[in-house]
């Protein structure tokens, strides 16, 4: 992985987010986890224009998220498929769509629920640590990046 610095540190956030920044490729993201594998179908569902789709969608092959493969009934028509680095997105996917959920939803409510499979119950997505399972905040957490240990949101001598 190449190490890009962001003002005076690497940043693992500003690498993802060149990625993933742009509106149109996680619009064909969540379509993706909706189901949709086709060209035509990326199209038709979010009303891209052609050359933009073509282009986002190299971008996510170029860089592992999907990968291509010929459709098993007519291989003239390509599948865009996630890998298991397109996969782990979805926990990504999942908190944008909660805080849109959170502060943005009309008064009808957040236009989709989810429902966890094993249980049958509303989703309510959680992040937590994988030792002690307590729910994670930004007040509950310092991080440490080589130059300092520093609590987010507060200031430090190398900010």
């Amino acid at each position: 992985m190449i190490k890009k610095k962001y003002g005076n540190r690497i940043c693992s956030v500003a690498r993802t987010l060149e990625i993933l920044s742009d509106r149109w490729i996680f619009l064909i993201i969540r379509e993706a986890f909706f189901g949709v594998r086709y060209y035509d179908k990326f199209q038709a569902n979010l009303g891209i224009a052609t050359n933009i789709l073509s282009d986002r969608l190299k971008v996510l092959v170029e860089n592992g998220i999907f990968q291509k493969e010929k459709d098993d009934i007519d291989a003239r028509r390509i599948k865009y498929r996630f890998t298991r680095k397109g996969i782990d997105i979805y926990t990504i996917t999942l908190a944008l769509m909660q805080w849109g959920d959170r502060y943005l939803s009309d008064d009808d409510g957040p236009p989709l629920t989810l429902y966890h499979k094993p249980c049958g119950q509303r989703l309510e997505p959680v992040m937590s640590c994988a030792h002690c399972g307590d729910a994670i905040n930004a007040r509950d957490v310092i991080f440490e990046d080589g130059l300092v240990i520093a609590e987010p949101g507060k200031e430090s001598d190398q900010t």
